[in-house]
């Protein structure tokens, strides 16, 4: 265990951004709200996973919704503790910890306000290892962990309690009530024991995000490159250089679905970059290759600066790099594949892994 001041959440703030792949909500918001929180209630306790007794009950805490809504709708901190409350009362066991539920912009953030307005530690995981747009789309999930019993509450005061038989209704029920709440709403979802956890969770996610963070830092100050920094650290590759010719962005169905036009410079000079996203960005690809694919991530970073470029943060005329990161190998099975690949969002491709793209061609 350890504490985690100012200093470090804006390192995670950094780095949720990347692994966010784009998704998760805007990074600046969850580190505000995280370092109100820290200025006014101290340090929060950072837990590793293995710290946790067996039958401690853990609980994540995340922003469900549109990415764009959260810019214009800011959550006071209000809702996430009126959401851990109610599961606590459901439950009727205290609950010991919270976490992210995913490596995302506010998402990977969120949990540590909450966590230091309660006095909770954070555990030092997630579920996913990057964003995805679906509640079904855990790691939890995958090892047959229940979705609910589940609370959402919204800025007006409401709150739900859901129970569903899968996590598909869950996300399907959970969607549309939070669209008729607004377009965003804070959840607490997929409460566990200590083992659970320990079985389910994607290990280290804080303090990767953190290093992620401080990586990119130190190269600009050492004058480096901090893109290629990154992708040495994470094992990542360089897909395309270029510069944002065009952004088509809705927001349907409680998501921000659309396709960034990426025109190529340098080595890329001549070609175009095309980047579908829901939420999260889920498809890179060529006029003439595929790039890289969901489940792996595809993030898009500031070329000068190595800051990640969320979604909502696309804008004409950016020059951006994309990089693709190769996937936790829990969603590298059949079952990941099968929940969150290119078919199940529409995509007529099979996944292939990232390396195995690359390796036949493309921009390494």
């Amino acid at each position: 265990m350890r504490l985690i001041g100012k200093e470090e959440v804006e390192n995670i703030a950094i780095g949720a951004a990347l692994l966010g792949t784009g998704g998760g909500g805007d990074p600046y918001i969850g580190k505000m709200m995280a370092i109100q929180a820290i200025e006014k209630y101290g340090p929060i306790r950072l837990l590793d996973i293995t710290e946790l007794a067996d039958d401690d009950v853990v609980v994540p805490s995340a922003m469900m919704g549109a990415p764009t809504v959260m810019v214009e709708k800011i959550p006071s901190g209000e809702e996430a503790l009126v959401s851990f409350k109610a599961l606590e009362q459901v439950l009727n066991k205290e609950i010991k910890a919270t976490m992210p539920i995913e490596a995302g912009g506010v998402n990977s953030l969120l949990p540590l306000a909450l966590a230091a307005r309660m006095g909770l530690p954070v555990v030092d995981g997630d579920g996913m290892g990057r964003a995805f747009p679906e509640l079904q789309m855990v790691t939890f999930y995958l090892n047959g962990v229940s979705t609910t019993p589940m609370v959402l509450s919204d800025e007006k005061g409401n709150s739900m309690v859901i129970n569903t038989v899968n996590g598909e209704w869950a996300e399907k029920i959970a969607r549309s009530a939070t669209m008729v709440m607004g377009g965003s709403v804070m959840n607490a979802i997929y409460p566990m024991t200590g083992r659970q956890v320990k079985d389910a969770s994607i290990y280290n996610t804080l303090t990767l995000e953190e290093k992620i963070g401080r990586t990119i830092k130190e190269a600009k100050a050492g004058k480096r490159n901090p893109v290629d920094d990154v992708l040495q650290m994470l094992g990542g590759f360089k897909l395309f250089t270029g510069k944002i010719t065009d952004i088509e962005r809705q927001t349907d169905g409680g998501f921000v679905r659309g396709t960034a036009i990426i025109e190529g410079l340098d080595k890329n000079k001549g070609e175009h970059c095309y980047l579908a996203f829901q939420n999260e960005n889920l498809l890179a690809k060529t006029d003439t290759d595929v790039l890289c694919m969901t489940p792996d991530l595809i993030t898009v970073l500031d070329t000068e600066t190595g800051l990640p470029i969320t979604t909502e943060g696309l804008r004409y005329g950016a020059r951006g790099t994309v990089i693709g990161i190769p996937a936790d190998e829990k969603w590298r099975t059949q079952k990941g594949i099968d929940i969150a690949g290119p078919r199940y969002f529409g995509y007529d491709y099979d996944f292939t892994p990232v390396e195995t793209l690359q390796a036949k061609g493309g921009n390494k």
